[in-house]
């Protein structure tokens, strides 16, 4: 019995431990949500919302919530090579959306809007994918007012074609059109031994002053909010943001993904937003 009680007490203390780490020691950041995908089955329908069908870019994939489901603590964004009927085909269409007779590709895109959006903090994803071809996965937020661009798009974490990028992007003069603040590393560069094997740590530290973006605490993106207003006079990064996570196919750049070997997955063990008091 004593020696339950001390394993007992043990395993508390660790527990308290790590919650108190995870609420107090990023620099002065208290945890305010966070999501650990430790139920199996699908994601909690209370925070994530999925997008459906051809969505954007000229991706290849269909869009589907069944790509996407938690297990073992994680969660996994499958995409896989199919070949299925597009429900949208209008025959002699002209939009890329309809003209398609057949679905090539599915997989999953999930997103916060109208359950979780914040305004500043330190957004952290813990996370791996493959890199091989014509894979295209994103950690990414939008604001919640205005149509895109004005309403800003940060790239916290994006991969293509042997590229890992951290863009912001936002509005123009022109509709749809942004203006990008756009950096990107070779993953070869990282000298980083199977790296695509291997779980990374993707953050962001906005505030009132400028967004960083970093991997693995290497600092990707510093730019300041002053140069980031749209034509209007508005500033799309002071409003608050949700979240997308998603893994598209080919596209606009993603690159072909004919050689790869399918199915493939975009592993997330946890995201997490801090914010300060």
């Amino acid at each position: 019995m004593l020696n339950r009680n001390i394993i007992l007490f043990f395993a508390l203390l660790f527990t308290i431990i790590i919650y108190s780490f995870n609420r107090v020691n990023h620099g002065g950041y208290k945890l305010v949500w966070a999501d650990e995908f430790n139920k199996d089955g699908a994601p909690d329908s209370s925070v994530w919302g999925f997008e459906k069908g051809f969505v954007r870019n000229h991706e290849n994939q269909w869009y589907q919530p069944q790509n996407a489901r938690c297990e073992n603590g994680k969660l996994i964004i499958e995409a896989k090579r199919v070949h299925l009927k597009n429900p949208s085909y209008k025959e002699g269409s002209n939009n890329w959306k309809t003209s398609s007779e057949w679905i090539n590709y599915t997989s999953a895109s999930l997103n916060t809007r109208g359950h979780k959006s914040w305004q500043y903090g330190r957004f952290v994803m813990r996370a791996r994918f493959d890199t091989s071809g014509g894979l295209w996965p994103a950690f990414w937020t939008l604001g919640v007012s205005k149509p895109w661009p004005s309403n800003g798009e940060i790239d916290i974490m994006e991969y293509y074609r042997q590229h890992l990028l951290a863009n912001i992007a936002c509005g123009t003069n022109k509709p749809s059109v942004a203006k990008w603040y756009s950096k990107k590393k070779l993953i070869s560069s990282f000298n980083t031994k199977d790296w695509s094997s291997k779980f990374h740590i993707w953050r962001m530290d906005w505030d009132k002053k400028e967004i960083k973006l970093y991997v693995d605490d290497f600092l990707m993106n510093e730019t300041p909010l002053e140069s980031l207003y749209n034509p209007d006079g508005s500033n799309p990064f002071m409003q608050p943001h949700y979240i997308l996570l998603n893994l598209a196919i080919g596209g606009d750049n993603g690159g072909t993904p004919e050689s790869t070997e399918f199915p493939k997955r975009y592993e997330i063990d946890y995201v997490r937003v801090y914010q300060k008091e």
